[in-house]
């Protein structure tokens, strides 16, 4: 993988996060659309690659290496914002849902799907199980397209207070991350539990979306 893409794209970006706070109930859609916008053009670049260098693999052994690249990555993403509490906590799951984005449209790319295309968002929010079907998703994805709008990142008067926009945001992105996350996002809050998101946590909730990809683009 380009060091320099990976250097650009290993979280979500300030614009995003920004997007996300201002309208937290339908931040997986944000993360969903920015992720195929900003990953899918990755991913592409990345199959591409590997498939002049390694002739030898097919789209299994492609799959292969990007599951465990990407879980190797959600393992050590857990407090990556060097905050405590409750920021720092919803700063936790936003890079792990991103990384388990990044995971998803690698896969994809793996068995021909084009992890660019419009259409990964939708999966994106299936495989996440953010929504169980498909159309309700793509619903909500053309909801969230039209509220998008930039502002600072967990700055700015939104009208609400602030503790209860980041709980809600961070309870969504939890959702996104895997059921286990939600659950050690409020632990975070507690003054001194130090980093909550530990490898285990990040691990399973990957592997366990690494495993409904594969079985979704292999049938494809």
């Amino acid at each position: 993988m380009n060091r320099q893409q990976s250097a650009e794209t290993i979280a979500p970006s300030g614009t995003l996060w920004a997007r996300m706070k201002a309208d937290p109930q339908y931040a997986p859609e944000h993360l969903a659309l920015d992720a195929v916008r900003r990953l899918g053009p990755e991913a592409a670049a990345w199959h591409a690659r590997l498939r002049r260098e390694r002739p030898d693999l097919d789209a299994d052994g492609l799959a292969n290496l990007a599951i465990k690249h990407f879980t190797t990555l959600a393992r050590v993403s857990g407090a990556v914002s060097g905050a405590a509490g409750l920021p720092g906590a919803v700063v936790d799951v936003g890079v792990l849902a991103w990384t388990q984005a990044r995971l998803v449209l690698h896969v994809a790319a793996a068995y021909g799907a084009d992890p660019a295309a419009p259409e990964r968002a939708t999966d994106l929010l299936v495989l996440q199980r953010v929504h169980k079907v498909a159309e309700t998703a793509r619903t909500a994805l053309g909801v969230a397209a039209g509220r998008e709008r930039a502002s600072r990142i967990f700055t700015g008067d939104s009208g609400r207070p602030f503790a209860g926009v980041l709980v809600k945001l961070g309870v969504k992105l939890a959702q996104m991350a895997g059921v286990r996350a939600a659950r050690r996002l409020f632990a975070k809050m507690v003054p001194g539990a130090g980093i909550i998101l530990g490898t285990w946590v990040n691990s399973a909730a990957t592997k366990d979306l690494a495993k409904r990809a594969r079985e979704h683009y292999r049938k494809d």
